[in-house]
């Protein structure tokens, strides 16, 4: 069976990058005003990020359906017999049930695996689902070896602007003001325990009490040198400088790699957000 593996940029890579891997990618959309523009492809993470800077309220959906048909079009008519998908998760978009209904519209076969959350997991799964399935193992076994990465992963979110999260509606300017003035930092989870919606875990007076109860979550956890660890910043390099050393010392023998947030993020956390996410390496 020709199967063809599809995600969509909420891995925060454009279409072309993920093609040269063998894989298809459709982008989420951003609103900007009356204007919606794809992700990545026609608004960077740098211009996303400016906007933010400039005040712009922008919001994210779902993939055009349209460009979401047109891409499954033209997988079937090259021959492929079925379409398996590790798109953003289901917790925080509705693009699963849209692939799932457009692939019955064109009449492909459809099926998929809920990562419960987007980033940089989404697109090492999808990535390794891949690689699996090339190397001759079925779906079922490649999303049972999936499930056990995502059963281990988490990300941890330390939003650095309540103000942000009140003008998007996801905050009550009470709740957003008091916050401002007692300088409360909200750290947000989302992973497999959440059903991939983001969640409070807990509330510091400060970023860098935020970081450091991230690095005790992280050791109760016993993340070490077989998981991967991403940090990401929403446009503040110095504040993920600060954040880079305190899990570098805690975790001095793994490997750190340090990437802008995700837009389709960044855009609800807003500016300067804080994150981690980390999950066990698939065993090879």
């Amino acid at each position: 069976m020709k199967v063809a593996f599809v995600t969509d940029s909420g891995t925060g890579s454009s279409i072309a990058s993920l093609r040269e891997k063998g894989i298809f990618s459709i982008p989420l959309q951003i609103s900007d005003d009356a204007n919606s523009y794809a992700d990545i492809e026609e608004l960077s993470n740098d211009e996303v990020y400016q906007r933010l800077e400039e005040k712009h309220v922008l919001s994210t959906s779902l993939p055009s359906i349209g460009k979401m048909e047109e891409l499954f079009t033209t997988i079937k008519e090259a021959g492929y017999d079925m379409i398996f998908a590790i798109p953003i998760c289901q917790g925080l978009s509705s693009t699963i049930a849209t692939m799932e209904m457009v692939a019955k519209q064109v009449e492909i076969a459809f099926d998929y695996f809920d990562c419960y959350v987007t980033a940089a997991l989404q697109e090492y799964l999808i990535e390794n689902a891949y690689q699996l399935y090339e190397q001759g193992q079925d779906l079922e076994t490649i999303k049972s070896q999936l499930n056990v990465i995502v059963e281990s992963a988490n990300t941890l979110l330390l939003p650095n602007d309540l103000q942000h999260l009140k003008r998007g509606g996801r905050l009550t300017p009470l709740a957003a003001t008091l916050g401002g003035l007692l300088k409360i930092k909200p750290i947000l989870q989302i992973n497999k325990k959440t059903d991939g919606k983001i969640d409070v875990l807990g509330k510091v007076r400060t970023m860098s009490k935020a970081m450091d109860q991230v690095v005790e979550l992280m050791k109760s956890q016993c993340v070490d040198e077989t998981y991967k660890i991403y940090l990401a910043h929403a446009n503040d390099l110095n504040l993920m400088k600060v954040f880079y050393q305190k899990v570098k010392d805690a975790f001095p023998f793994c490997k750190i790699e340090v990437i802008p947030l995700v837009s389709v993020v960044g855009i609800h956390t807003g500016l300067g957000c804080q994150a981690v996410q980390y999950f066990p390496t698939l065993s090879k």
